[in-house]
């Protein structure tokens, strides 16, 4: 794996699809997704001017940290279990995987306990598929304002895992929707949301031509992720 090389190709996928739809570059954030990477790959991503870290989940995002430079930023993009809302509300500075009323409440709560506002995306299963984690796009709508009530989370937009495809343009129309949600969110809120997180190594191109603020991408980067040690 040559991470400079790596990186340098996205930055100029990330680019030319800015171009394509007419955006500055600066409109789009880049994620690294450091599931199941070591902390040194991380080090090493820092080093070559990445800031900002995607985790899947908490334990690792807390194992992993303390171990990387102290300047980096960290957005849980995984699932999150209401047992773990503590320690997300301390570690992470965006939750981007809030899927339910009662998960937004629980963290709420947590994030009054640390004394801070936290910043969210809510979660939405775009094609309602069963095996993915996500709202509704109907009860989005429904929940919104019970979520935008919530005094210590802010909402910054909307989050998607898109159904993958080995063709990126397949994908569109699921990014299309997310974009027309997130608009008639903001009818609902009265007030712009900055972020649609959407697209990922195989069709982040695609979504940024449909609007996307930030994609996650981890495998462009990283490569394929290393093995799990084997159980002894």
């Amino acid at each position: 794996m040559d991470l400079s090389d790596n990186l340098r190709s996205v930055e100029e996928r990330i680019a030319a699809a800015c171009a394509r739809a007419g955006r500055a570059r600066s409109e789009v954030t880049l994620i690294a997704v450091t599931k199941g990477q070591p902390p040194e790959v991380v080090s090493e991503a820092a080093r070559l001017g990445l800031t900002l870290f995607g985790e899947n989940k908490v334990q690792e995002a807390k194992a992993k940290m303390p171990l990387t430079p102290a300047r980096l930023r960290w957005h849980l993009i995984g699932h999150l279990q209401s047992n773990k809302c503590r320690d997300a509300a301390a570690l992470f500075e965006m939750v981007q995987s809030v899927d339910s009323l009662d998960l937004a409440t629980e963290l709420d709560q947590r994030a009054a306990q640390a004394t801070r506002r936290l910043p969210v995306l809510i979660e939405v299963n775009v094609a309602g598929e069963a095996s993915k984690f996500g709202y509704p796009p109907a009860r989005v709508r429904e929940d919104f304002p019970r979520l935008n009530d919530l005094r210590h989370l802010e909402i910054h937009g909307l989050m998607a895992v898109p159904p993958w495809s080995p063709q990126p343009e397949q994908v569109r129309p699921a990014f299309v929707r997310m974009r027309l949600l997130k608009e008639e969110c903001e009818q609902i809120l009265g007030a712009p949301l900055p972020h649609l997180s959407m697209g990922m190594s195989g069709d982040f191109e695609v979504a940024i031509e449909e609007g996307a603020t930030m994609v996650r991408v981890g495998t462009a980067l990283f490569g394929a992720r290393p093995p799990k040690p084997a159980v002894q």
